[in-house]
């Protein structure tokens, strides 16, 4: 597939049922929480998606927690779509934004180390992040038996000049 068919923006409402499906096949396989239609419609303006041809194949989203400390999270991908750069675009746009906003570090919670490795996240302690445990974490099935792997990314700030 060629890169330049994809193109990323940031989510619109009518974006809302199509995220909800993509990542509704991810929490079916236990990858990633479930996350209400009505959750993802009240963040749809921290969404990004990728699309090709007019369709939503992959979405993800930026949560703030500090001035300097966001979460790239619901990071999806329609399964025809993996491994063509898609995720890599959501992630390089989402960094995009946060840099834009002064935010110096990114973390991810994730089951896909590997993914993040390739794209500068170091793995890090959860307890780094009390700000997310607090909020998100509490109310998670996993809590006691949390599987995702805590990362961190340094962002480059872009100073305007």
């Amino acid at each position: 597939m060629d890169c330049q068919e994809i193109s990323v923006r940031t989510a619109r409402l009518s974006d809302a049922e199509p995220i909800a499906r993509i990542t509704a096949a991810y929490a079916e396989s236990g990858i990633m929480l479930k996350r209400a239609p009505e959750n993802i419609i009240e963040n749809i303006r921290n969404f990004f998606v990728a699309e090709i041809g007019g369709r939503v194949v992959g979405c993800c989203a930026i949560s703030f927690f500090t001035l300097h400390l966001a979460e790239i999270r619901t990071l999806a991908v329609c399964d025809a779509y993996k491994r063509n750069g898609v995720g890599t675009m959501l992630v390089n746009k989402a960094e995009g934004i946060l840099r834009e906003e002064g935010v110096r570090s990114s973390f991810v919670l994730t089951l896909s180390p590997e993914f993040f490795l390739g794209l500068g996240y170091k793995t890090v302690s959860k307890e780094m992040f009390p700000q997310k445990i607090w909020r998100d974490c509490t109310t998670c099935p996993k809590l006691m038996e949390c599987d995702e792997v805590a990362m961190l990314k340094e962002l480059q700030i872009v100073v305007s000049s």
